[in-house]
């Protein structure tokens, strides 16, 4: 969606290879952008607010996630919430969420019979129960839901890794379009400055070009850290990051029995652990043996030091585990226990440092996507890369709009000499090997392009 103007040669003679290659580039821009531009927009929006999730979730329902502290109040026992919390919603207990901070409420989630899981919150001083929600029915876990796209159901995710894909190729495509070619020293016009005014496509043209420069590195960097939710391409991934081990990453000891259930079945997980398996509590043999109960599996989980703010996934089964996770801010404090429900045994302990190599760098690339890396910061930065890719986006559709022929598409023009769209399509078809959708999603509009092309050739003949 960027133009230029090719110099000539001393003799006056067009540089016609170069005159090609760039028209090719633009038109697969064009391309590019008519595909990815609409979710690049609702992507920045969503996901530019919930980087500040843990700071709007308190403000948008503190009737439900905001408590009075209580000076040298203690909390009530967990079995005392979770009896309240069944009172007021019947049903079956099935997790419970600590407070992460001292003015935060408790979570207990319940399973009823008529209307799903319930998020039933309780201040944690009192005992009192302050509301409910569906499970994960939070503002905050709508623009989630809306960012990865499973509101629209479950073939959703596969539009994230033809997105991000195609966003790669834009960038690229952008970079090359943007090239200050033949410019003098000094000349930074439409380079890294603006020209013109807002009436003049020029000036939409600059603002384009000079915002994709600045942004076009935060773009490849999160469509990259966002692959991994992808349906294809992160699902083959998260299978050879974590090999056979169960679903655990490579060395994590998990030399007991191994159930069929999911932890991702039991609440929000990590990317490397959603299809870890859950152990099997040593069902009881001759005498009777009694679960040692919520309270003291809380007690057990305290006393290993978990972070504030972990879940407690309970047991449902006779040989199921107490399921304890937590994924806070700071990778390094990452953790999953799952506790055998009669014994109070650790049956599988891990942290981020269990991880293998890949699952590292894959779940360091999420927590930074998440602007949870790196504290206020991050956040600031990626905020910013939000704001500029809709600048982007924005600029990108009022340049065509001013540049497109009255009752025209405004496709960029086909270059004179076919063969230069070889290289191109060979650099396309690297990416779409990689990425098995991008390459699918690049033949059918190489299809298209094709099947357009004659046709309007006809139609001009005609």
């Amino acid at each position: 969606m960027c133009e230029t103007t090719f110099g000539r040669t001393n003799d006056g003679v067009a540089a016609r290879p170069a005159f090609d290659l760039y028209r090719a580039v633009w038109r697969w821009h064009f391309y590019a952008g008519l595909l990815v531009l609409p979710f690049m927009i609702s992507l920045a929006i969503t996901g530019g607010l919930y980087l500040f999730k843990d700071t709007l979730d308190p403000l948008l329902q503190p009737d439900l996630k905001q408590v009075e502290v209580v000076a040298g109040a203690k909390p009530v026992p967990v079995s005392q919430m979770i009896t309240a919390a069944l009172e007021a919603v019947p049903g079956t207990t099935v997790k419970v969420t600590d407070p992460e901070t001292p003015d935060a409420s408790a979570e207990i989630t319940v399973a009823t019979a008529d209307r799903g899981k319930r998020a039933v919150y309780v201040d944690p001083y009192s005992g009192k129960v302050l509301g409910d929600l569906p499970d994960r029915g939070t503002i905050m876990w709508t623009i989630r839901t809306l960012h990865s796209l499973k509101y629209f159901g479950p073939y959703a995710r596969a539009l994230i890794e033809i997105a991000g894909g195609w966003s790669i190729l834009l960038v690229g495509t952008g970079i090359y379009l943007w090239w200050p070619r033949g410019r003098t020293r000094g000349q930074a016009g439409g380079v890294v400055t603006l020209r013109g005014t807002p009436k003049s496509r020029m000036f939409w043209r600059d603002l384009h070009a000079v915002t994709g420069l600045f942004v076009g590195g935060f773009i490849v960097f999160l469509a990259m850290t966002g692959m991994p939710w992808s349906g294809v391409w992160g699902g083959k991934v998260n299978e050879w990051a974590n090999g056979t081990n169960f679903g655990y990453p490579s060395g994590v000891r998990v030399d007991v029995p191994m159930s069929d259930a999911r932890l991702a079945e039991t609440g929000p997980t990590t990317w490397s652990l959603e299809q870890a398996e859950l152990p099997l509590s040593r069902a009881p043999d001759g005498g009777e043996r009694k679960p040692i109960g919520v309270d003291r599996a809380i007690a057990i989980v305290e006393g290993l030091g978990l972070h504030r703010g972990y879940a407690l996934a309970l047991p449902t089964t006779p040989t199921g585990v107490y399921s304890a996770s937590v994924y806070p801010d700071d990778l390094s404090e990452q953790r999953v226990v799952h506790l055998d429900q009669y014994s109070g045994k650790p049956l599988v302990d891990m942290s981020y440092g269990d991880y293998g190599p890949a699952g590292k760098a894959l779940e360091w690339g999420i927590n930074t996507h998440m602007g949870q890396e790196y504290g206020l910061a991050n956040k600031l930065i990626l905020a910013a890369a939000c704001l500029a890719i809709v600048v982007l986006a924005v600029s990108a559709a009022v340049m065509w709009w001013k540049r497109r022929p009255k009752g025209s598409l405004g496709v960029p023009p086909l270059p004179e000499d076919r063969r230069v769209f070889r290289g191109l399509i060979a650099i396309l078809a690297i990416g779409g090997i990689v990425f098995p959708l991008v390459g699918l999603s690049l033949i059918i509009m190489l299809a298209l392009d094709f099947a357009g092309t004659r046709l309007t050739r006809k139609m001009r003949a005609a």
